[in-house]
């Protein structure tokens, strides 16, 4: 439990707090830097991490409770303390922060025009040195990515020599077309600046001046009945148009914006950006977000934009979003600083810009979706994984087969059911089940659950003929007795598990792993084999009734928890605190990652019963009418309408009716 009391250091610390604009650093008790904020007002912002814990969100009280130390620094304006969150941010990479992944300066495109002969290279270090910079991108392969484009549209230098003019021969560059050789005079100062010229134009996104550039200078020299230089520049020039027509056409008016997209799975993001300059998507990336567990979309995207803008070398006039960011008049009046001129932050409620952010957030959920299947096929992480929940869930061995359940309905309409398998950290497609729910009505997620969990554990083998589990401490599930028995569960006290037995899914902190999991009572090819975990998709109020109905059937010896959605906390039964894993780690991405599955599974099975259940025909309902007699109707009156205005003997001259079918008919319809 997050501790409630303010020591004597921090009370004075409290009381010192000036009344004025700037951002606070909290630190726990190892002087790591665990938080950083920013406040139009110190003195109330700070304040209120120390009130009454009872009115905070469950991340706040867990912040509260290992704050040992904080300092904060003046600024003038929130502009400045919005620059300055971010910058520390980036620093720090603080743990109760929303912060970009990896703690890294993200790669920058550097054009040293302050040099005579420039160059276009990667850096990851941003000077003021008169030179131009272009980012930040994502990664070293979007950065290198782009490079290669530039390099193979525009003839400019790569190497690193010093320029005399007076080289006896050029490089391999010069004869395959990627450089036009000012090492050995064969160009002029004034044409190799026309190239670079080129290159920031394209990089700016100002593609069609790159065209009417190349254009005027084809023609130019043909008129010098220069050909061979008219035919090289033609060559580019078609290369550039080609690059161009890839581009997405992403608005029919010139425009200059970024677009974002969010997407969120438990405790990371995915932020998609495209930067549309001109009518053209020139180009977009990826970013990966972490510690966005119980914050807004809003928040996620406010924390995520101070820390991009804080390193992009261009700021556009208009940024998309597709939720209003927290305090977007401060970001705003912070980009329109950078910019030095108007920047709108909006969210578009319809048109062509509505249809941009749309395609950014599908894009940022594939990116997310991708970056959990690129996890899940390193062997090594899912083996950590697997290990991390067995000692942080108190497990009696490696959870091999883990399953996992969650309904699905809209206002208890189509009620269904998922059952998904992971084995050895990875999904058994082969193994999923769903439930189509036969006797719960209405929207009752726990009589929902018990059912399926009924009808699953019915076809699992019966507990007397189940190997008996151990006696004594070192006893995970102690539900039954020497005997193999099935004993009364009791409410869970200190003391010996043999003869204090648990609840089914209790922990027993004591327990040294020496026995073989239930993973030994199946065979690895049976669908309904035992599993080692069990995981629902729920809090306490679905686990108890997933628990109750396992408990009736002589289910004892299978660890169960409650996945909370909101938090990630897993609920266990008869224990007030739940287990919460550490975020970032192996064993919390396994699970969110099954949790996920499981939700996507039911969604899709509950589409299809909904979808069907919606094109279902008034003449379904009436017995006798098969496929073909309703086909028969159908191709003979056209509509239902139709076929409820007809009288008794249009309906029984149709082919394979009779009057008495046709008077159900009139009836039914």
């Amino acid at each position: 439990m997050a501790s409630t009391t303010i020591s004597e250091k921090i009370r004075k610390q409290l009381a010192a707090l000036p009344a004025r604009p700037g951002v606070y650093i909290m630190r726990n008790a190892a002087g790591e830097v665990i938080y950083v904020g920013k406040a139009a007002k110190l003195k109330d912002r700070v304040r209120s991490y120390f009130g009454s814990p009872h009115g905070m969100e469950p991340k706040t009280r867990a912040l509260r409770g290992v704050i040992d130390d904080f300092e904060y620094i003046v600024v003038g304006n929130a502009g400045e303390a919005l620059i300055l969150e971010a910058t520390l941010i980036k620093r720090h990479q603080p743990f109760f922060n929303i912060r970009l992944k990896d703690d890294k300066r993200y790669p920058d495109l550097k054009v040293d025009v302050q040099n005579a002969w420039p160059r276009v290279y990667i850096t990851r270090r941003i000077e003021k040195d008169g030179a131009r910079y272009f980012g930040p991108y994502a990664s070293a392969g979007s950065v290198r990515a782009t490079l290669d484009l530039v390099k193979k549209l525009f003839p400019w230098r790569s190497c690193t020599k010093e320029i005399t003019g007076r080289d006896p021969r050029p490089c391999l560059d010069y004869y395959i077309k990627r450089c036009i050789a000012p090492c050995t005079a064969y160009c002029t100062k004034e044409e190799y600046d026309e190239v670079v010229a080129q290159v920031l134009l394209f990089l700016e996104g100002k593609s069609d001046d790159v065209l009417r550039r190349l254009r005027q200078q084809m023609d130019d020299a043909a008129e010098r009945m220069e050909y061979e230089r008219a035919a090289m520049i033609r060559d580019q020039l078609r290369s550039v148009e080609r690059t161009v027509e890839r581009q997405m056409i992403a608005t029919t008016k010139k425009e200059d914006l970024d677009c974002f997209g969010l997407a969120r799975q438990g405790d990371q993001a995915c932020v998609q950006v495209f930067f549309v300059r001109g009518t053209q998507m020139i180009g977009r990336d990826t970013f990966m977000l972490e510690g966005t567990s119980g914050e807004s979309d809003a928040a996620v995207l406010a924390s995520f934009l101070e820390q991009y803008y804080e390193s992009a070398q261009y700021v556009p006039r208009l940024v998309l979003v597709p939720a209003l960011p927290d305090e977007h008049a401060d970001l705003e009046a912070m980009l329109t600083g950078r910019r030095e001129a108007n920047v709108e932050i909006r969210t578009p409620e319809r048109g062509e810009k509505r249809k941009m952010v749309e395609l950014a957030n599908d894009n940022a959920k594939e990116a997310l979706e991708l970056s959990r299947v690129k996890w899940m096929a390193d062997q090594d992480k899912t083996q950590r994984a697997l290990d991390q929940l067995r000692e942080e869930l108190s497990l009696p061995g490696i959870p091999r087969r883990i399953e996992c359940y969650d309904n699905s309905n809209i206002q208890g309409t189509s009620p269904v059911s998922s059952m998904v398998v992971f084995e050895d950290g990875r999904p058994a497609s082969n193994q999923y089940r769903r439930f189509r729910v036969k006797t719960v009505e209405g929207a009752n997620d726990f009589a929902t659950m018990q059912e399926v969990l009924s009808r699953r554990f019915k076809r699992a083998a019966p507990a007397h003929e189940r190997e008996p589990s151990p006696p004594g401490p070192l006893s995970r599930f102690a539900g039954e007795g020497e005997d193999g028995s099935a004993s009364e569960p009791t409410s869970r006290v200190e003391g010996d598990a043999a003869t204090n037995p648990r609840e089914p899914g209790t922990v027993n902190r004591e327990y040294e792993p020496n026995r073989q999991s239930a993973i030994d009572n199946r065979q690895s090819d049976d669908a309904w084999a035992l599993p080692d975990l069990v995981i629902i998709d729920g809090g306490k109020g679905q686990l108890a009734a997933a628990v109750q109905v396992m408990r009736e059937l002589g289910v004892y010896d299978i660890p169960t928890f409650g996945l909370a959605k909101r938090f990630e906390e897993l609920f266990v039964p008869g224990e007030e605190e739940p287990i919460v894993l550490p975020r970032g780690s192996e064993g919390l991405y396994l699970v969110q990652r099954i949790r996920d599955e499981a939700h996507r599974f039911a969604i899709t099975y509950h589409r299809q019963v909904r979808g069907k259940s919606s094109v279902q025909s008034a003449l379904d309902t009436i017995p006798g009418i098969g496929p073909k007699r309703k086909k028969a109707l159908l191709k003979k009156f056209g509509t239902i309408k139709a076929i409820r205005e007809a009288d008794v003997e249009e309906i029984a001259s149709t082919v394979g009716f009779t009057r008495a079918l046709a008077e159900k008919v009139k009836s039914g319809v």
